[in-house]
């Protein structure tokens, strides 16, 4: 788990395991992308079956304190997000990560599932 897994790579498995030219890989993988994007960006769920569901949700308005100035209160505007939900054999195979390797390769101490849609 050295690494992140990047969409070149993605267009050279597929590439390889595959008899199609890789230009058309790349446009099929960005037009794949490029559709997934439109749906989440028009509030709509994408649900990819077995792997998991990309979920717009919506995170309330609050107050936060700017980490440089504690004492002034900050107001974070209510927004879209996109919320991962693991599919059921993606969860059984993440069951079987090695955790101490997983956290020793990992750059960041608390690793979230979620990603704004701004």
């Amino acid at each position: 788990m050295s690494t992140n897994l990047t969409k070149r790579e993605i267009v050279l498995e597929i590439y390889k395991k595959t008899s199609f030219p890789q230009k058309q890989v790349v446009e099929t993988v960005q037009l794949t992308l490029d559709i997934i994007q439109k749906a989440l960006a028009d509030g709509r769920n994408v649900e990819l079956r077995n792997f998991g569901v990309l979920e717009v949700q919506v995170r309330k308005q609050r107050i936060g304190r700017n980490p440089n100035k504690p004492e002034a209160e900050v107001v974070i505007p209510q927004r879209a997000v996109v919320k991962f939900k693991a599919g059921k054999i993606l969860k059984q195979q993440l069951k079987k990560i090695d955790l101490n390797k997983l956290k020793a390769g990992s750059s960041s101490e608390d690793v979230g599932d979620e990603t704004d849609a701004e």
